[in-house]
C-alpha cells in the first residue's frame, strides 16, 4: 500500500515539507510506503473549466498537476499540506487541488481518487489553520474521500522548519495520523479481501435554481 503526500508550499524543504515528513516516518513504521510530491514555486492556477481533460484525461496546462495526476492510480491514500496564507491554505496548492480533482472527475466512476482515504496537513507560524482546515477537506467529500483525523486537527506551528521541531505537540499530531491513516488503509484492505464491494453508484443529478 501506498500514500502519496503532496507538498503545496513554495518552499520545499519548509514547516509544510517538515509536518508531511513525520507523517511519512509512521506510515513507513507501519508497512505503508509514502511518497512526498511537491508541486513547485512556480505559482499553479486554479481550473479555468475548459473541460477538455474530460476527453484528453489531462489538464492543458501541462505542469504539476498532470505530474501528480500519473501517481494517483498507483497511490491508495492521500495526504496534501499547504502553509497558511491569510487564514486560507496557499492558493497554488487550492489551484492545484481545483484542477487536479476537476480532471479526475471530482470522485467520479472513473475516478482514482474515490474512496480513498485522504488527510488536510496545515502549517502556519501562528493562526488560521482551522480556517484552512477546512478549505482543504471540502475536496474530499466532494469526491467520496474518507477524511483521516488525528488527535487534534492537523497541523504545525513554526517560522521554519527548525522552528516546528519545537512544535511537539504539532508532531506528536503527525505521527498519530500517520498510523490512523495506516489504519485505515488496512481495514480496506482487509474488507477487499473479505468480498466487501464499493458503493453503488447511481447516475449523476445536477441541478441549479435559478429559473
Amino acid at each position: 500500500m501506498k500514500v502519496l503526500l503532496v507538498n503545496g508550499s513554495p518552499h520545499k524543504n519548509g514547516c509544510t515539507n517538515r509536518a508531511l515528513e513525520e507523517v511519512a516516518r509512521s506510515l513507513e513504521a507501519e508497512g505503508i510506503e509514502a511518497e512526498l510530491f511537491w508541486i513547485g514555486a512556480k505559482p499553479v492556477g486554479g481550473c479555468v473549466a475548459c473541460q477538455a481533460c474530460r476527453s484528453t484525461g489531462t489538464c492543458v496546462f501541462n505542469d504539476s498537476v498532470n505530474q501528480a495526476r500519473a501517481k494517483l492510480a498507483e497511490a491508495d491514500g492521500f495526504v496534501f499540506g499547504a502553509p497558511v496564507h491569510y487564514a486560507h491554505a496557499a492558493s497554488s496548492l487550492l489551484g492545484f487541488m481545483d484542477r487536479l480533482f476537476y480532471a479526475d472527475g471530482k470522485g467520479g466512476t472513473q475516478s482514482n481518487l474515490r474512496f480513498k482515504p485522504a488527510a488536510a496537513v496545515l502549517s502556519a507560524r501562528r493562526a488560521g489553520t482551522t480556517a484552512a482546515f477546512e478549505d482543504i477537506n471540502k475536496f474530499f467529500t466532494i469526491a467520496q474521500m474518507p477524511i483521516v483525523s488525528s488527535r487534534y486537527w492537523n497541523n504545525v506551528h513554526g517560522n521554519s522548519a527548525e522552528e516546528v521541531e519545537q512544535d511537539a505537540e504539532g508532531l506528536w499530531t503527525m505521527r498519530q495520523l500517520g498510523r490512523n491513516m495506516a489504519w485505515m488503509l488496512k481495514c480496506i484492505e482487509a474488507g477487499r479481501a473479505a468480498g466487501i464491494a464499493l458503493p453503488a453508484q447511481e447516475p449523476s443529478e445536477m441541478t441549479n435554481f435559478v429559473r
